[in-house]
């Protein structure tokens, strides 16, 4: 009996030490609305191919390339009475101190930028991000807006090699 009364009371502090430094924190909206979202079509896990792009092209820091638009559709919502506002909420994976999408790849010195639209204003990522662009009409219960995504240059001096970043999506009725 005493060797188990030692046992609980050895281990104890060690579990209360360890529930303390440990965190989960849940985040969530409830809305009046709610629509399903899809990425070019896709419903789930959508791969946006970027063009090949010469190296050269990325040779100086903030040389841009690849343009290329992804559309954010709704559909399935509610009908509103008036035009409803809906933004996108991004947030990045492997985020650059300058907000854009760090390169997994193997190429050097290239990331991935967001852009508002096609020819729009990059998106500077900073945690949760929320972009505006849908709008849902009234009445009506679809909408779409595309945005842009690229290849940046951050520091200049761009590699030959693959290029991969990823970004959570969400939708913000607020």
């Amino acid at each position: 009996m005493k060797r188990i009364a030692f046992v609980i009371a050895a281990t104890f502090p060690v579990m209360a030490f360890a529930a303390s430094q440990n965190t989960i924190t849940f985040n969530g909206q409830v809305s009046d609305q709610t629509c399903q979202v899809s990425v070019n079509g896709n419903d789930a896990n959508p791969i946006i191919l970027l063009p090949t792009v010469s190296a050269a092209s990325l040779a100086t820091s903030g040389n841009t390339e690849g343009d290329t638009t992804f559309t954010v559709s709704v559909s399935g919502c509610n009908s509103p009475t008036a035009a409803l506002p809906i933004k996108t909420a991004f947030l990045g994976n492997n985020v650059t101190t300058q907000g854009n999408l760090g390169n997994t790849g193997s190429a050097e010195n290239v990331q991935v930028q967001l852009l508002t639209a096609p020819n729009g204003t990059a998106i500077v990522l900073d945690g949760t991000t929320s972009v505006p662009g849908l709008v849902l009409p009234i009445n009506g219960t679809s909408t779409s807006h595309d945005f842009a995504v690229r290849y940046i240059s951050e520091a200049g001096g761009a590699t030959a090699g693959t290029v991969s970043a990823s970004v959570q999506y969400a939708l913000d009725y607020q």
